[in-house]
Order: structure tokens, then sequence, then C-alpha cells
């Protein structure tokens, strides 16, 4: 096998970390269009559950992805994709991670461990 399976399931999730760091950026998922996109292009592609279509990670924002290193796991359904994230920003909400909130044993709410690279108002303007 050279790649992920994707007669298991439509969809694989898809880690991304940023290469340099290790971080942890997001969490997304690949069906086989995103994958082959992917390694054609360089840059992360993804396919958007909710939108039900391919997404090309910055398409809107501008914070694209570049492939640095891909792997995928013993059962071959999903991927870790090393990323240089241009612009600083994976997630959406305009942190660096989407893993940007903490869990805190009995406390009211979580914590934010991270801060904001852009304004999601500025970036996401709908016209």
């Amino acid at each position: 096998m050279n790649g992920p399976d994707f007669t298991k399931s439509d969809l694989i999730p898809v880690i991304a970390q940023d290469d340099e760091s290790g971080d942890v950026l997001m969490l997304a998922y690949m069906n086989d269009e995103a994958y082959a996109e992917t390694l054609k292009t360089g840059r992360v592609c993804y396919y958007s559950r909710s939108r039900d279509r391919l997404w090309r990670k910055g398409e809107e924002s501008g914070n694209v992805q570049e492939v640095k290193a891909i792997y995928f796991d013993c059962d071959a359904d999903t991927l870790l994709i090393k990323v240089n994230q241009i612009g600083g920003a994976a997630c959406h909400e305009g942190y660096r991670s989407c893993f940007f909130r903490q869990v805190v044993p009995n406390a009211d709410e979580p914590t934010v461990v991270g801060e904001r690279v852009f304004d999601p108002n500025q970036v996401y303007k709908k016209s």
C-alpha cells in the first residue's frame, strides 16, 4: 500500500501538524479527490463536510498550508500531514491552532490558551 485506503471510507481524518514546531493545528477530512489534488499541488486540500465540496485551505483567508510530509497510519485510514502554515493561523476563528481551548476540570469555562493571529470578522467579510 502506498497511501490511504479510501475503499474503507469515502472520507478519512487528516491531522495537520506544523512541520517546525510540532504543534497540532487542526483536524479535517479528505476524500480521494482532495488527496490527489494535495499531492499534485503541494498545498493541502480538504473535503468540507459542512459545504459538501472540496475546500482548498486558505481559499478565503489566504492562510494556506504547504505540504512538507505526508504519513498514513497502520490501517491506512488516517493521515498526518506536516505543513508550513502560511499566514500564521490554521483556525477560522483566527487562532494559530484550532485547539486553543483547554478543558480545566471543575472549572465553569475552558481556558483559552492561544492568541488570535487575525480577526475573523475582518478576514471573512461576507459581501
